[in-house]
């Protein structure tokens, strides 16, 4: 069984900055890429920034420059360093990571239960 548990999202002031965090839990034995989607009010869920097992990062035009990814392959975690914080970037962030949970079985991708980011004009 694996989890995804996120923590850090919150209210804040545009200009402002948040770090989100994800932690993968429970029987894991390869994390491949790591990664954070956000979804707003009516609209699909879309990506934000993705991360290979070997820190090649991959971002979305419209935090390119504002949000950082990084991840703590010792702990299974996952960061994301949002700065210059947009009324736009008002979403639920979800976690995804894709990973094997024994050697022997197909990697799978799995998501958190997602957390707000809401900023203010």
């Amino acid at each position: 069984q694996v989890q995804l548990v996120e923590s850090g999202g919150g209210l804040v002031q545009a200009g402002g900055s948040l770090r989100l965090s994800c932690a993968a839990v429970g029987t894991i034995f390869s994390i491949h890429d790591m990664g954070w989607y956000r979804q707003a009010p009516g609209n699909q869920r879309e990506l934000v920034a993705t991360i290979t097992s070997g820190g090649s990062t991959n971002y979305a035009e419209s935090v390119k420059g504002r949000f950082t990814i990084s991840r703590d392959n010792a702990k299974n975690t996952v960061y994301l360093q949002m700065n210059s914080l947009k009324p736009e970037d008002t979403a639920i962030y979800y976690c995804n990571a894709v990973l094997n949970t024994y050697y022997y079985t197909a990697v799978h991708g799995y998501w958190g239960q997602g957390t707000q980011v809401t900023v203010s004009s």
